[in-house]
């Protein structure tokens, strides 16, 4: 079901049977690597973490690409594409492709300039000719706007789907998303006001537990019933850390969760004692050249489930 109301989703919440045997990560991860020499000037129009006044080095920016796959394949194998100058924001991958056991979902992209990233026919390739997945594309539907794991944050050990709401994901593209993932419970709520994508200001930590910042939603209500829904075991987010991209975290293993050297940095004693009391260690790689564009850790990683 998909359901727009504190009250609603925690009912159903609390109906819900535990899945058989599920999978909370995802058995690879693909990266594309930075290409072009500046950043993507359409999509700073509701991006505000990007950073137009600094200048961009791509030598940089790929150096600090390839020690994050370097990183990550200590949790899992992983697959890097090469990126193209005339698709700056491509180096943030999940927004635009996503899996599913058996699927390719393709993203409804807001902005042209990310369009020109779902047309490629090698990523889609790759997935379809190489895995053998179904394509889902959703393109071909006028009515929707879905940026995927951008907009979307799946607890894999519920089947449920978090999904923000604003200009980058459309209650259409909520629902698709929603049916395109084969989620049993989709909660949507709107994003706060400057908020582009929910992740980040939320991670699910491999269903266990979640990071949550509690000025990305319009409605305070929304966080605390999400927390309710991980029997409140939840790192709050100050604003700061927010900034900082504390919240765009990944979990690619069950004791392991990924942030940006900068993001990690930005916690405090008792929020890093919290996740290893949970079974957490923290790994981090250093991405200030890319956080540059608006993106983290978690916005450089595509999932293959």
């Amino acid at each position: 079901m998909l359901t727009t109301s504190p009250g609603d989703f925690l009912a159903a919440r609390a109906q819900l049977p535990p899945l058989r045997n599920p999978r909370t990560t995802a058995r690879a991860a693909f990266l594309v690597a930075p290409a072009a020499n500046e950043l993507a000037a359409e999509s700073a129009r509701d991006n505000h973490y990007m950073d137009m006044a600094a200048g961009f080095d791509t030598a940089r920016a790929l150096i600090q690409h390839a020690a994050l796959a370097r990183a990550l394949r200590d949790d899992l194998p992983v697959i890097s594409f090469p990126g193209d100058p005339d698709t700056p924001d491509a180096m943030f991958p999940n927004n635009v492709f996503g899996t599913a056991p058996g699927r390719l979902v393709v993203g409804a992209m807001r902005h042209p300039v990310r369009q020109r990233e779902a047309a490629r026919a090698d990523i889609r390739g790759f997935f379809r000719d190489v895995l053998g997945r179904e394509e889902i594309d959703l393109t071909q539907r006028d009515d929707c706007v879905a940026e995927l794991t951008g907009s979307l944050v799946i607890d894999h050990a519920r089947g449920i789907g978090y999904c923000g709401l604003g200009e980058r994901c459309n209650m259409a593209g909520a629902r698709a998303l929603h049916e395109t993932f084969s989620l049993r419970i989709s909660y949507c709520f709107q994003l706060a006001a400057g908020e582009y994508h929910t992740n980040v200001v939320m991670t699910s930590l491999a269903g266990r537990a979640v990071i949550l910042a509690t000025d990305g939603f319009a409605d305070p209500a929304v966080p605390h019933a999400i927390a309710r829904a991980f029997d409140d075991r939840v790192v709050w987010l100050t604003p700061e850390q927010k900034r900082a991209y504390a919240g765009n975290a990944i979990t690619l293993a069950d004791d392991r969760v990924w942030m940006s050297a900068r993001a990690a940095a930005s916690l405090a004693p008792e929020q890093r004692a919290s996740l290893a009391a949970w079974g957490f260690r923290i790994g981090t790689v250093e991405l200030d050249e890319i956080e540059k564009a608006g993106g983290s850790l978690r916005c450089c990683v595509g999932e293959i489930f």
